[in-house]
């Protein structure tokens, strides 16, 4: 039988979401687990592959149990929690059809990227420091021009495997949540290794005043990672939610 697994976990411990050989991932921690609880190898597959050191509010993997076990016990759950550490939360368990797939079939993601201005001993690592004089209202605008079915290439790690660099993007704005705090919140059908971070540090030369937000588009038409900004610090991007449409995650279950 395939469950659906929802979770959520800080990447601080972590070399990404994918098993490495000679480092520690969400994955390998994960599958370490239901190795021990269920004494036989369990692979899972998750929905995304976050980068070392970015935290996901929300993953979900799929996993396939043997019939007539369910893993939506409460006591397997805090069993497997134990197992996991404290950088993991498990938070469910849910049947779906024999061919549900945790990364094909997702329809959106969304990642958030945090920031603060003036110094904040309580944000530690999850929120990045920008300068106090960066002008958000021009990064919105270099941001919306972001928007719609584009080619990446410019903002994407070089040497990946994937087939193709372009994206859906239909959401990428800079919100304000009080006490000089922001978020890039950005959403698309997939998207491309390291996008996210080199997004956000393109868009913080446009908050600098040392790029005008109109000339993200000449970024986009070169299709070079060096015509982009540097990637941005990992911890405080977090991948925030996915998209299925039969699977929705019970948002009481996640955190804030």
């Amino acid at each position: 039988m395939r469950w659906f697994m929802l979770l959520a976990y800080r990447g601080r411990a972590f070399h990404g979401w994918q098993i490495q050989p000679d480092d520690i991932s969400v994955q390998g921690r994960i599958e370490e687990s239901l190795a021990t609880l269920l004494r036989c190898q369990v692979p899972i597959v998750g929905a995304g592959r976050t980068d070392a050191g970015v935290n996901a509010r929300m993953m979900v993997a799929h996993v396939d149990l043997p019939d007539g076990f369910n893993p939506a016990d409460r006591r397997f759950i805090l069993s497997l929690n134990s197992l996991c550490g404290p950088d993991i939360a498990i938070y469910s368990f849910t049947q779906v059809h024999a061919e549900a797939h945790a990364r094909f079939d997702a329809t959106e993601r969304t990642y958030r990227y945090f920031v603060h201005s003036g110094k904040n001993p309580f944000t530690g690592d999850l929120s990045w420091q920008a300068p106090p004089s960066f002008n958000f209202d021009d990064m919105n605008r270099a941001a919306a021009l972001l928007t719609g079915k584009r080619d990446f290439t410019s903002f994407s790690k070089l040497h990946t495997d994937t087939k193709t660099n372009i994206c859906n993007l239909t959401r990428a704005q800079w919100i304000p949540m009080g006490g000089n705090r922001y978020y890039f919140e950005i959403t698309a059908d997939r998207f491309l290794r390291n996008m996210v971070r080199a997004v956000v540090g393109t868009l913080a030369i446009v908050g600098r005043g040392k790029m005008k937000p109109d000339e993200i588009l000449n970024i986009l038409e070169k299709k070079d990672r060096c015509a982009a900004g540097t990637s941005m610090p990992a911890q405080p991007l977090f991948l925030w939610d996915i998209k299925y449409p039969y699977y929705n995650a019970t948002p009481s279950s996640l955190l804030p």
